[in-house]
Formats: structure tokens, sequence, C-alpha cells
């Protein structure tokens, strides 16, 4: 079983991360710096990252992009954890490429939930189809995305959600079915999280984010041309 990383520089926080993942069943390896990290980080592939954001030798969100940027690296699960509640310091951390994200003070139950959430959807079963939605081009066995020609990164999240509205393309899904779907039924996170996935992931798209539609008190719809 690949290990859980904790990058946290808080003592206190990072013993409760280890013990209440160790209980899951998980097995875990904590670092309360950067530096100690990327040393690890060399050796041993982790199955997921808990990535704190203030840390004393380098910015969590410079960790983050430097992952993002390493092909050995770019796939791995992050989750932000961090005292930043605003939701631009939630969406920064989102467009740097975090999977999820987690505010201090957090329940242990939430922790492990997010954790068990996506750990599953990142074990899933990759096909070779290929979905398409106008000038947006999705392909799951490799996870990259095409718009009009020009390859455009997105976090697992993003893709997990779009693939989703694709698949569905034309048919209303309720944000719970949404939040079922991608964060899974235990998430107990709140709703806004399935918001801002949406508001970034049609930034992302440009032009053709205009297919994601929002249904007032709904939830989304991927809308698509019947004539194509």
């Amino acid at each position: 079983m690949k290990p859980i990383f904790i990058i946290e520089d808080d003592a206190n926080i990072r013993e409760i991360e280890e013990f209440a993942l160790k209980n899951s069943g998980y097995e875990t390896e904590a670092f309360a710096c950067a530096g100690d990290f990327f040393k690890r980080l060399g050796k041993v592939e982790p199955s997921i990252i808990l990535l704190d954001i203030m840390l004393p030798d380098e910015d969590g969100m410079s960790v983050l992009k430097k992952l993002r940027l390493q092909p050995d690296t770019a796939e791995i699960p992050v989750i932000m954890v961090t005292a930043k509640t605003t939701e631009i310091d939630k969406v920064k951390g989102l467009d740097s490429g975090a999977d999820d994200y987690i505010t201090k003070p957090f329940g242990v139950m939430e922790l492990i939930s997010r954790v068990k959430a996506l750990l599953r959807r990142t074990r899933s079963s990759k096909s070779e189809e290929i979905l398409r939605l106008d000038e947006i081009e999705l392909c799951l066995a490799n996870r990259s995305l095409k718009v009009s020609g020009t390859s455009i990164e997105l976090t697992y999240k993003e893709f997990e959600l779009l693939a989703l509205l694709i698949q569905n393309k034309g048919v209303v899904l309720t944000r719970d079915v949404l939040m079922e779907k991608i964060w899974g039924i235990d998430y107990l996170g709140e709703s806004r999280t399935l918001d801002m996935h949406i508001k970034t992931l049609r930034k992302k798209l440009g032009d053709q984010g205009e297919h994601i539609k929002t249904v007032r008190n709904v939830g989304y719809l991927a809308k698509y041309d019947e004539k194509n």
C-alpha cells in the first residue's frame, strides 16, 4: 500500500492527521517542511498528499505547482489543508492544481471522508473512450483535454466533473447527484465546492465554457446542439 504523505509544520495538527489516518488503516509519512518532503518524494511515491499552505521553508502553493509540472508527480492527488477560508483562497488552490481543499479547524471524520473519496476516484478503472462536445475533446484513457485543438490542464476533480457532464449531455444533473458521483456519498464538505469547480472549469474552457449551463435551484447540464 502506498503511504499518504502529510506536509504540516504544526506538530499537533500533524500528529492528529497521522493518528486519524493510521486508525483508518492507512500508512503515513509526515514532514514538517517542504525540503524533507521533496527528498523523500524522490524515493517513495505516495497515494495522496495532504499539503499545508503555510510552511516554514516554502509556500504550499509553490510546492503544488512543482508537483504538477513534473511528469512523475503531476497525477498524484493533493488535498490542500489550510487556515485560509475565503473563496478566493480556495479558488487559487484549485486553479493551481489541488484536487480538494479542507480548512482548519476540521473534524477527523471529514478528513477521512475526503481522503476515502479521493482515493476511490483515483483507483477507478480507465477507459479508452473519447468524449466530445462541440470543440471539447476529452480522452479518458490518458485524462487529457483539448479545446479547439489546444491542450488544457485540468485538476483531477475538474476532469471527473467535465466527463460526467459530457457523458450525460442534455440531461440536468442535480447538485446532490454531482456531489455524490464526484466527491462520494460520505463527503461532508459544503456544496460551494461544486460551484467553485464549475467556475474554474468554465474559465479553463474559455468560449466553450458556455456549454456548461446552470439550472437554477437544481444543478448543471452540458448543453449541446442536437444538429451537430
